[in-house]
């Protein structure tokens, strides 16, 4: 773009760019950015010719909203539309408790072909920038008000633009903005080893999730690609996971999207348990969302409880994914609207 985007910079970044003789005025306007404000005349500490200079050099956002939709539990979807035509989605998810996490994207598609995820079908387009990320945050807590929680788990995989997410992270947290505490963002990865140890060695040490599926081998490798490489085996992956749980303090959440007839029979579930033998690590279970053009079938509910039980009885601690956003394509795994407009 020909203009600065704002949305992508701390605040002395703002003020080297935009040339202003006064550190102070970088600080007002992150603080005015971070607040959600959509409008340079809505900064009503600056001067009104500081204002028309800033129309002048930058805008505060790099993309608009496309659409909005809203499913009757609650979830909001986001199509944003970036600068040059592609559209990405962010979706809000609440739960029980009132909780509200953005669920952001870092891509727009995603190039792991993962065989359940309507995302991993179109293909990668490219890489999301840091405005880009952190306008998704708020423009979602613009329509639903302040967030609680910010996860990566959109479209894309975290570990192939975490330059991009760490800069976003870091505007997020800044304590001149929006101040978010890193305590409260997920990163969700498909199990990219290399990505695991760059993010346990030189931060953030975020909450880290793995989006394990299965722990037999051969499985893996057909309905996740990405296991196809040596370095990114179950062996190399279970080692990468520990490492990060020791090296940042914090429990890894092990994911598996439940298919029907395919990764919840007994033998499954043992083969979840050995892997997680040793490790400190939660297993958060997400019954298959369905998408149309997949070849898969949703777990009934009494697969799903049988899985449950077996982990549970060898002392893992279990959660199952509350089923939200299904009717608008807001779901785990549905996200996919890449299309340029």
């Amino acid at each position: 773009m020909a203009k600065i985007v704002l949305s992508g910079l701390l605040p002395q970044e703002i003020t080297e760019g935009l040339g202003l003789n006064q550190a102070f005025r970088g600080k007002q306007i992150f603080k005015w950015i971070g607040s959600g404000i959509t409008d340079f005349d809505a900064m009503s500490n600056l001067s009104l010719d500081l204002r028309n200079e800033l129309k002048e050099k930058a805008v505060l956002r790099s993309t608009e909203i496309h659409d909005t939709l809203k499913d009757p539990d609650g979830t909001i979807k986001l199509q944003i539309k970036t600068f040059d035509g592609h559209i990405i989605e962010t979706v809000l998810l609440t739960d029980k408790e009132g909780r509200k996490t953005a669920c952001v994207s870092c891509q727009a598609g995603c190039a792991m072909k993962c065989a359940f995820c309507m995302t991993g079908t179109l293909g990668l387009a490219r890489n999301l920038t840091p405005d880009e990320i952190v306008e998704q945050f708020l423009y979602l807590e613009k329509e639903a008000g302040t967030l609680d929680n910010i996860v990566f788990m959109g479209m894309g995989e975290p570990l192939q633009n975490l330059n991009s997410i760490r800069k976003a992270i870091e505007i997020l947290c800044n304590k001149d903005g929006r101040a978010l505490s890193s305590k409260r963002i997920t990163l969700s990865t498909c199990g990219i080893v290399k990505g695991i140890y760059e993010l346990a060695d030189i931060g953030p040490h975020i909450r880290l999730a793995v989006s394990l599926t299965t722990a037999n081998e051969e499985l893996r490798k057909e309905l996740m690609p990405v296991c196809r490489a040596e370095e990114n085996s179950l062996k190399e992956l279970k080692k990468a996971i520990s490492y990060y749980a020791e090296k940042s303090g914090k429990r890894v959440t092990l994911e598996a999207a439940l298919l029907h007839g395919k990764n919840t029979d007994n033998q499954s579930a043992e083969n979840l348990i050995l892997f997680a033998k040793d490790i400190d690590v939660n297993i958060n279970l997400i019954p298959w969302n369905p998408v149309k053009i997949l070849p898969f079938e949703e777990p009934s509910q009494e697969e799903v409880k049988r899985f449950v039980s077996i982990l549970e009885k060898n002392r893992l601690n279990v959660t199952v994914r509350t089923k939200r956003g299904r009717k608008i394509g807001g779901a785990c795994g549905q996200l996919g609207k890449v299309q340029k407009s």
